[in-house]
């Protein structure tokens, strides 16, 4: 989830030569991709109220989300994090409450389309969904107030079946900074060192968008297994604190880690930074948080838009980043995380989960390798899932369940 409201997308991708598209819909029938991040939970949250009946995603859902199964199934995606996401202005025990609902959802997504989606929770069943037929469906929390300063809590999440939690959100928490706020700590505080530990020990990947630079160092600091990056692009290309700077890109080479470029405008153009920092403030001078997706918002931001033409991003300024990351952190630890409808707008071409061909065709027409792509649309991301499963069976051997709280360990929370 990022900073603006979901868009209602376009689905045809831009245009890329007919060799392109095809090569690239045949290297994704063998090496699909895992998105590291979809916001679809939340916006059916705030939509409809998690009424799956007024949002069939076995339908075209085009007028009102990014995603659903026709769409995941044109894009080539094999494996699907769902964000369960939730606002900071929800805390404590209605933030774990919110967390709860979020999973809920996603376990009657599972159910109710269980033709397409397999719920997943190790490397290995990733990988029987797909040679199944199936999307591999699985959950990662964004935002460390989710847990309330409960490493219980982060436990009960991880038995729940979420995989991967990203440990702030755009407000610091208790015991991290985000990128997106006032420091603080300066980065991670004795507990929140604590927290990846006991993410590590569990083998729940710890995910690192949105937080600030310092926590970055500081998580790969302290972890033992590979770190993620579910949704952030190169600092170097558009300097946006969300982004990732290189120093932390070249750590990911010795960590295992992978960063999964993200897609939104705001953090992959420049240009788009500050049109999107206006957009907010109009919505909230309307009385609107800026995520807020509901069609009387959109309305608002729609005739912004038409009296303030938006840049535009493009499959190609996603691509310059993606060449970046490679060239820093080497093709073994890149990925994806479009951040579908967790963003008002999108790159011409990347408008909904479709669009993933189209942004192969490009690195493929810049002579990226199979071997490079089939890392980035899938090997990558299993692996370091895969990793960390390894990482946690070492661990839990030697070390039972951390019962440390935060005041034990920072005198406050």
């Amino acid at each position: 989830m990022t900073d603006a409201p979901a868009d209602s997308p376009a689905d045809a991708p831009a245009a890329a030569p007919a060799d392109s598209l095809a090569r690239a819909r045949a290297l994704l029938a063998e090496h699909p991709i895992v998105d590291g991040h979809n916001d679809l939970p939340w916006a059916l949250r705030k939509q409809v109220a998690y009424d799956l009946d007024r949002r069939d995603i076995a339908t075209d859902q085009s007028a009102h989300l990014h995603t659903d199964l026709p769409r995941l199934r044109a894009g080539g995606v094999g494996a699907q994090f769902w964000s369960v996401y939730v606002s900071t202005e929800l805390a404590g025990d209605r933030a774990v409450s919110a967390c709860l609902e979020q999973i809920d959802v996603v376990r009657r997504l599972q159910c109710r389309y269980a033709a397409d989606l397999l719920p997943a929770y190790t490397a290995d069943d990733v990988a029987a969904a797909w040679a199944a037929g199936r999307i591999a469906s699985l959950m990662g929390a964004e935002g460390g107030h989710s847990i309330a300063n409960s490493l219980a809590t982060l436990r009960a999440f991880h038995h729940l079946g979420v995989r991967y939690m990203t440990l702030t959100h755009n407000d610091n928490t208790d015991w991290a900074d985000s990128a997106t706020d006032e420091p603080r700590h300066d980065g991670l505080t004795a507990f929140g060192e604590e927290v990846v530990r006991e993410m590590n020990r569990m083998g729940m990947l710890v995910d690192l968008s949105h937080v600030a630079a310092s926590t970055m160092r500081d998580a790969l600091r302290v972890s033992q297994a590979p770190v993620i990056f579910s949704h952030s692009s190169a600092r170097a290309i558009c300097d946006h604190p969300r982004n990732i700077p290189d120093d932390v890109l070249e750590s990911l080479s010795a960590n295992g880690g992978v960063a999964m470029a993200t897609f939104v405008p705001a953090f992959v153009l420049p240009e788009a930074a500050e049109w999107t920092r206006r957009a907010s403030e109009n919505m909230r001078a309307h009385g609107l948080h800026p995520l807020d997706t509901t069609e009387p918002a959109m309305r608002v931001h729609r005739a912004f838009e038409a009296e303030h033409p938006r840049p535009r991003a493009t499959v190609a300024t996603v691509a310059d980043h993606l060449d970046h990351m490679r060239e820093v952190a080497g093709a073994d630890h890149i990925g994806i995380g479009g951040d579908f409808d967790g963003t008002a707008f999108l790159p011409d071409g990347l408008e909904s989960v479709a669009g993933y061909p189209a942004l192969i065709a490009e690195l493929l027409d810049r002579r990226w390798s199979s071997a490079e792509l089939a890392g980035l649309t899938w090997h990558n991301a299993v692996r370091a899932l895969r990793d960390a499963e390894a990482v946690s069976r070492d661990l839990s051997s030697r070390r039972g369940p951390s019962i440390v709280t935060i005041r034990q360990l920072d005198g406050e929370g």
